[in-house]
């Protein structure tokens, strides 16, 4: 029920997953009852794949996310970290309130023993055709060295597991490249990550570094990060809007990646644009069955123990 175009955009994705992903792959829907039973009634082709769970409550876009999780009992993001929690999900996706998803998760699920603070990480086009992955995005605005070197652990085993990259390049966004620039917080992040001795670390990256292949992983606050990625999507905003085709830029539709996942979260949780449109939530849903091929939270687990 979350997100600028639900629920109409979220059942059309929920159908177009139903018909590209495998009949063994089921989904259990969180929301208005009625709403979901009007799109899928007895009788639906699919309707053999859904459970519906009626969630009466919708938590407001703009909720304090500490407030939302205890206040609104009956939402679909509540109910769904609880069913997530005794096992009835196997990953819970949606796009509704950012911080009360992040919140959600660390409240049910709980953080990975060992992980300081869980992240949001997302995926940046490369001009190589490929892809790396930025982290943190949004989850962490103001952060400690030691959290920053465990996003690059974070992002080392995701980038590994999930994109298929042997032995990543990490990276950490600084105003330079000499080991000594940057601020407090860069350059005891950087002595950290150099000397944990399990990471491809390659030192600094500078902003021009986002789109070449210099990393595969790059590591950043959440504030730097969201500021990043907004710029990126920004991009693809602007060419769209002057009628430009372009190879490159196209990568930077946020419709292709669907959602992005919350990392060091014992379940796998993925976060969706608040502008999803019906492709964006089939992809998330694509986006969240390959978490769980890739036993991506027990491997983070395995990892930090």
């Amino acid at each position: 029920m979350g997100g600028d175009f639900a629920p109409s955009e979220t059942l059309a994705g929920i159908t177009l997953a139903l018909n590209e992903l495998p009949e063994s792959v089921n989904f259990t829907l969180f929301g208005s009852l009625p709403v979901m039973e009007g799109a899928f009634p007895e009788g639906h082709p699919n309707r053999n794949r859904l459970t519906l769970v009626d969630c009466p409550e919708t938590i407001p876009m703009g909720e304090h996310p500490t407030k939302a999780i205890t206040q609104y009992k009956q939402s679909s993001i509540v109910r769904g970290f609880l069913a997530l929690k005794e096992g009835q999900i196997d990953s819970f996706a949606g796009a509704g309130n950012t911080g009360a998803m992040l919140v959600g998760g660390m409240y049910t699920v709980k953080t990975i023993p060992g992980v300081i603070r869980p992240c949001i990480a997302s995926m940046v086009p490369k001009e190589n055709g490929g892809y790396g992955l930025l982290l943190d995005v949004g989850a962490n605005a103001d952060c400690r060295a030691d959290v920053l070197m465990q996003f690059g652990i974070l992002g080392s085993l995701y980038a590994e597991y999930l994109m298929n990259i042997p032995d990543p390049k990490v990276g950490l966004m600084n105003i330079g490249e000499e080991e000594e620039k940057g601020n407090l917080l860069t350059m005891a992040a950087h002595k950290m990550l150099r000397e944990l001795g399990t990471l491809n670390f390659i030192g600094n990256l500078e902003g021009r570094d986002l789109f070449n292949d210099k990393a595969d992983v790059i590591v950043t606050d959440g504030f730097t990060g969201n500021v990043l990625l907004k710029m990126a999507e920004s991009f693809y905003v602007l060419i769209k809007r002057r009628r430009i085709e372009d190879e490159f830029f196209n990568l930077f539709n946020y419709e292709d990646y669907g959602g992005s996942p919350i990392l060091g979260l014992n379940k796998p949780v993925l976060i969706g644009h608040g502008i999803s449109n019906a492709k964006a939530i089939k992809n998330m849903l694509k986006h969240a069955m390959a978490l769980c091929q890739s036993d991506i939270s027990e491997r983070i687990r395995t990892a930090f123990s």
